[in-house]
């Protein structure tokens, strides 16, 4: 089965990937299917919490060059747009900053702009409505040619009504009733970080969405205070091959490291390839062999158990072994696990609450 159109979206806490990872990861898996990208770090403030203020010189100078290194790959590139709790005050000062904004990203030539209303407080009557207006106005401005909205609660898991209050009554219904037909809108599952996404359940929510859901799969991302204790290297599982005829797109979440999550990536293009034909733990293996080379590829088998499922705090003495056959190793995949063992990619949740 033909897969359907496959994207890598940026969108962690922590230590953003370097402009040339970016490039490298993205180069790497454009020939396996992925060609979309979507620029998203929670490390750029300037499209988050420090949204109104201009990008540095420097870092408006990085993105265009990314820009052109992704489309020469043939990719297409997306950009994230967070503008912090806009509806809470959408004034002129606040639509004269967002068109200039919209502007800085047109230059800079997205093809994909996504609204990102995640990771901020919901629990407003009249969420949908106030979205819906910061929607239009963006959709009359920007040049990019598809527009993406993550809504606020972009799942059915309870932890996003603890965290960010109560969701509206109806508020997805509203926003896929109030949104153009032509406006994706993000959904990640029957929880933030779905263990596996049903045919069932991706049904109900393009009804109630009124269009197919563009899928942020949180996997393999590895971030915050407990996740980064981890590394995310198993194939993918949970993700029948069926989902292609309910969704617009799938995206997956990337890792911390770089080089580490093109091992599930290409994994995933063989789940929907395969179809029941597919066995992860091969999938993994050929997937490994593929970034690393047969050799390292055994030896990351040999403690993908460890890496995946100890975690970095309750390592003991295996810490010691795992550094004795990673260390000095002259590949870049290797380097990542020295570097999380170093505590390189460790999140704090003050990381969390301050990005």
């Amino acid at each position: 089965m033909n897969p359907p159109e496959l994207a890598l979206i940026e969108g962690f806490y922590g230590r953003p990937w370097s402009w040339q990872e970016r490039a490298d990861t993205i180069a790497f898996l454009a020939p396996h299917g992925y060609h979309t990208y979507l620029y998203a770090p929670k490390a750029d403030v300037w499209l988050r919490r420090r949204w109104r203020e201009p990008h540095p010189a420097d870092v408006a100078a990085e993105l265009r060059a990314l820009v052109t290194r992704v489309r020469a790959a043939g990719v297409r590139f997306g950009a994230g747009l967070s503008p912090f709790e806009i509806w809470l005050d959408f004034s002129a000062d606040a639509k004269r900053a967002l068109e200039e904004k919209l502007g800085f990203l047109d230059d800079v030539g997205v093809d994909d702009l996504a609204i990102l209303f995640d990771d901020m407080r919901g629990d407003v009557a009249d969420l949908a409505r106030r979205q819906l207006e910061i929607v239009d106005f963006v959709a009359a401005r920007t040049r990019a040619s598809r527009l993406v909205v993550c809504p606020t609660y972009y799942s059915d898991d309870p932890v996003l009504d603890r965290v960010f209050g109560e969701r509206p009554r109806d508020y997805l219904s509203q926003l896929g009733k109030g949104l153009d037909a032509r406006i994706g809108l993000f959904w990640t599952g029957e929880e933030v970080v779905s263990r596996q996404l049903s045919l069932a359940h991706l049904e109900r929510v393009g009804a109630e969405l009124r269009r197919k859901p563009f899928l942020w799969d949180n996997y393999p991302v590895n971030d915050g205070q407990r996740m980064s204790q981890y590394l995310h290297l198993r194939a993918f599982t949970g993700r029948p091959a069926g989902l292609g005829e309910h969704i617009q797109a799938h995206g997956i979440n990337v890792a911390l490291q770089p080089t580490l999550t093109r091992i599930p990536a290409l994994t995933l293009i063989e789940s929907y390839r395969s179809d029941a034909g597919y066995a992860y733990g091969a999938a993994f293996r050929r997937a490994a062999a593929t970034v690393m080379g047969d050799e390292l590829a055994t030896r990351l088998w040999q403690d993908l158990l460890v890496l995946q499922d100890v975690g970095l705090d309750r390592l003991g003495e295996k810490e010691t072994a795992l550094r004795s056959r990673w260390a000095g190793v002259d590949h870049p995949a290797a380097r990542e696990i020295i570097d999380w063992l170093d505590g390189g990619y460790r999140i704090t949740d003050e990381i969390v609450h301050t990005q």
